[in-house]
């Protein structure tokens, strides 16, 4: 007579059905910084073309505002290191000596020719190597633009790259009579960008800004919260990475977006240490992605980029990385995810 025992053991061993397939973890997400950077201008269409062909998961979007109120994108609310508006319009700088979006039409910015990434002080190229100053011709976007591309890119390939944009320095444009969030938000609404399950995170500095995004004007999209390192708009944040701070984060956004080196620390190769970051972050519920993972700007304790996606993915646990060398990332997670057989 067979018992239950061995009737329950002869049907798990018989039926596929009733054995749960073991599953992948979650994929690591590559977000495309400012787009394919590394081998474009930053934050033209003609760079996030060519990150949406290198398989990124997101395209990056930092959006600052016009004097009439058009969103463009754009890393820094200063234009004259991504520019030629000194040339163009000479005399139209601040006190400080900088040339800032707000204080320029939408029809001034579509005037000027964006350039790859100047150093301010030394007036050389930012990162030698990338592409040639003075080479092609390169404009400043609107935000709709480039979702207006994205958005067909997807259709037209049937691969959806999802959107990642950053909301930039809110409470300064907010001194100056200009509410950045509640435009942006408006126009992501516009494309269909409005819940968790579309593909978009919102990002941003400013914890109280974030909080306001999620509570007072009602998003409800993914939101993150950037850590920064240093610096102005990047101010450290040391409250927020405890596991006080973070649950904190967690009441509001869905992840956060620490600096590499707050994630993986060292002065050599030799001494790299993963921090508890990423560890505590995910005890609050929170995805980390990290920022910037740059082929030829390395930290210095990662030899190639490769090196360094290791210690943030597989090593930190990170679940997505920022990089101006999108193809290399998708390549290295693809490899790790199925590993060629020997």
């Amino acid at each position: 007579m067979t018992t239950l025992p061995t009737l329950a053991l002869t049907l798990l061993a018989g039926s596929s059905n009733l054995v749960p397939a073991p599953m992948e973890p979650p994929r690591k997400i590559v977000i495309a910084h400012r787009g394919a950077s590394g081998y474009l201008p930053e934050h033209t269409l003609a760079a996030k073309a060519m990150a949406h062909a290198m398989g990124a998961d997101y395209i990056e979007q930092d959006v600052v505002l016009s004097q009439d109120d058009i969103p463009v994108v754009l890393h820094d609310t200063q234009i004259d290191t991504v520019t030629d508006v000194a040339r163009r319009f000479p005399g139209r700088a601040r006190q400080d000596g900088r040339y800032y979006a707000l204080d320029f039409s939408l029809a001034e910015l579509r005037q000027l020719r964006v350039n790859e990434r100047i150093d301010p002080k030394r007036g050389t190229p930012a990162f030698k190597g990338r592409f040639p100053p003075g080479q092609s011709s390169f404009q400043i976007a609107t935000l709709e633009e480039e979702l207006q591309l994205i958005q067909g890119i997807n259709k037209s390939t049937g691969r959806e790259a999802g959107i990642y944009p950053e909301i930039k320095r809110p409470a300064w444009h907010r001194r100056q009579g200009h509410d950045i969030s509640k435009i942006v938000l408006a126009i992501l609404n516009k494309y269909g960008y409005r819940t968790k399950a579309d593909k978009v995170y919102v990002q941003c500095f400013d914890f109280s800004e974030l909080r306001r995004v999620r509570t007072e004007l009602g998003c409800q999209c993914k939101l993150i919260q950037l850590l920064g390192d240093g610096g102005d708009e990047c101010a450290n944040h040391p409250h927020l990475m405890t596991p006080g701070g973070l649950l904190e984060v967690a009441a509001v956004a869905d992840g956060i977006g620490p600096s590499i080196r707050q994630v993986v620390a060292g002065k050599s190769r030799a001494d790299a240490r993963i921090t508890d970051l990423v560890n505590n972050a995910h005890a609050a519920g929170l995805a980390v992605h990290p920022y910037t993972a740059r082929a030829d700007d390395l930290p210095p304790f990662a030899a190639s980029i490769e090196e360094l996606l290791d210690l943030v993915l597989v090593r930190a646990g990170a679940d997505g990385i920022f990089t101006d060398h999108p193809d290399r990332a998708t390549a290295f997670i693809r490899d790790k995810r199925h590993p060629s057989s020997p």
